[in-house]
């Protein structure tokens, strides 16, 4: 035992003795040294110990390992700066990778995406927002059994009859005065509105433009600050514009029954914006007259159409239901006769000229629901109707009460469709929009059985439950051209050609940053209207 005591130590002490001889020959080198420091292992129960030769020998390449760093390092000679050849390396790759990350602009592109991203203010415009009520304060409550008080004996209040707990779902019948909601109580319709409605439009349709001309005329349209204003309170469900051609004037329908009139510029209600409450629930579908542009229908889910006579200064009662009518359109060319659609698959045809509310025949033709109904513009006995997976193609004249036969069937779609409308000119085609992310134009010009597909436009349709389906629309003016919202940033509106082309993409970084799901042009100028969730219309023209 003492001898091999003995050795281990004698093996320590020759140990300690390299390790100074290390770091006697550079002080520069102390951390590798230290590094190298060497301790033995503990011995283990039942393990062999190293024999001290192979000790010896470990230790001697150590040394000369490290004798041969140390020779290396002062070798390094560093051009007067104490640095060695590969710190000097180092910092030129430090120098090099900063000056690449320099010439990115990392820091400059992080700075403009978050102002890009920076949620904008919406326009203060239109509609303004009532200032929030103070609530009174109140003592906190305390229990009678704290006040060392005796409870009282409350009665309960008798049960309401059944005829007490049913709920108003809609206005009354019977005309409703056109009584502004943002203005005061008995105050009058401005003389320049009421002159502005009944204004007849002086332009008529000319002859189509080529493409390159007609682009030209969209890159000039433009928006402003002015021409952005909180026209109604909540969601956009329909919009229209008035034919009127010395101003933009235009009206929308929100989601709980309440139909707002804008011109741009006016000076009358709120930045020219009159605000009523014909209805009480979405208003889906609103279309001005034809024939007499101071005539504005409206129809909602309610069960109401109705029709604001800006004459009269009253909303007169059309069509009504118990409820869930959906959409409508003109039958006639002095729109006295119109064809109604509901949520429950049927077609009603209503004449204006026959006293009370009533339809003039009723016709099943889906079981589910009627989404979208178009008159064709020439011809106007054949009616299209976008029904839960198919656009069929009706004879007005051939209708039955159930299993009417259609003329003509646009196949092809694999989900819902959202709207279907003939050209405003012709009706040689047919645009249909469907929520499996396809816009798909028809051709009808001969009526076959089954229409064929000229084309189909991808497009993403999937707005969610808190935005306004997405429908494609035509331009009034040009037969073969069509506008659409988009869902893509930054937010815009898509023209495109009826053979698929994107011809335009109307967008702006300061005034547009919401999905414009309603859209509609102008039917005599250039100008396009886009409405959003928040009530906002946006209107860009030239």
């Amino acid at each position: 035992m003492e001898t091999r005591r003995s050795k281990r130590n004698a093996g320590d002490k020759e140990v300690t003795a390299v390790q100074m001889k290390v770091v006697q020959k550079s002080s520069r080198t102390a951390l590798a040294s230290k590094r190298l420091r060497y301790s033995p292992p503990l011995p283990r129960a039942g393990a062999r110990h190293r024999s001290k030769k192979h000790n010896m020998e470990n230790i001697q390449r150590k040394e000369n390992e490290d004798s041969s760093h140390s020779e290396n390092s002062d070798a390094e000679v560093t051009n007067g700066k104490g640095l060695s050849a590969y710190e000097l390396e180092r910092l030129e790759n430090i120098r090099q990778n900063q000056a690449f990350l320099s010439s990115l602009k990392l820091f400059q592109a992080s700075k403009d995406l978050k102002q890009s991203s920076a949620r904008r203010q919406p326009s203060k415009r239109g509609l303004t927002r009532k200032p929030a009520v103070v609530k009174e304060v109140v003592p906190s409550r305390r229990s009678l059994r704290l006040q060392n008080k005796q409870a009282e004996v409350l009665t309960l209040p008798p049960e309401p009859r059944e005829t007490e707990v049913v709920k108003q779902t809609k206005k009354p019948p019977g005309p409703l005065p056109m009584e502004p909601v943002n203005m005061a109580e008995g105050s009058e319709l401005p003389p320049q509105f009421l002159q502005l409605c009944s204004e007849v439009s002086s332009r008529e349709r000319g002859v189509e433009l080529d493409l390159k001309e007609y682009c030209s005329l969209l890159k000039k349209m433009r928006i402003s600050e002015d021409q952005v204003a909180k026209v109604v309170k909540e969601r956009i469900f329909s919009a229209a514009f008035h034919p009127a051609s010395t101003s933009l004037l235009m009206a929308a329908g929100d989601k709980y029954g309440k139909v707002g009139i804008w011109s741009v510029g006016g000076d009358w209600g709120d930045d020219g914006v009159l605000l009523f409450e014909p209805h009480t629930r979405p208003v889906g579908c609103l279309a001005f007259s034809k024939a007499h542009p101071a005539q504005l229908l409206s129809l909602s889910y309610d069960g109401s159409l109705r029709c604001m006579d800006v004459e009269k200064g009253a909303f007169d009662d059309v069509y009504g239901i118990e409820d869930g009518l959906k959409t409508f359109d003109f039958l006639s060319h002095d729109c006295a006769t119109l064809v109604v659609g509901d949520w429950y698959g049927n077609v009603a045809i209503v004449d204006r000229r026959t006293p009370g509310t009533s339809h003039e025949s009723l016709h099943s033709l889906d079981p589910k629901v009627v989404r979208c109904v178009s008159v064709h513009p020439l011809q106007q006995q054949y009616v299209a109707v976008a029904e839960s997976r198919e656009v069929s193609i009706y004879d007005a004249r051939c209708l039955k009460k159930t299993r009417s036969q259609p003329v003509s069937q646009l196949q092809g779609h694999s989900l819902s469709i959202s709207s279907c409308y003939f050209s405003p000119c012709t009706g040689n085609r047919v645009l249909t929009s469907c929520m499996d992310n396809y816009v798909r134009i028809y051709d009808t010009s001969a009526m076959m059985t089954e229409a064929p597909l000229l084309t189909s436009i991808r497009h993403d349709m999937r707005t969610g439950r808190w935005l306004s389906k997405l429908s494609a629309v035509w331009d009034p003016k040009q037969e073969d051209c069509l506008l659409v919202g988009s869902m893509s940033r930054p937010r815009r509106v898509q023209v495109f050609h009826e053979s698929g082309r994107l011809l335009h993409i109307f967008k702006d970084n300061e005034h547009l940053s919401t999905v414009l799901s309603v859209t509609a042009f102008h039917p005599t100028r250039n100008a396009i209207l886009g409405g959003n969730a928040s009530g906002r219309l946006h209107v860009f023209s030239d």
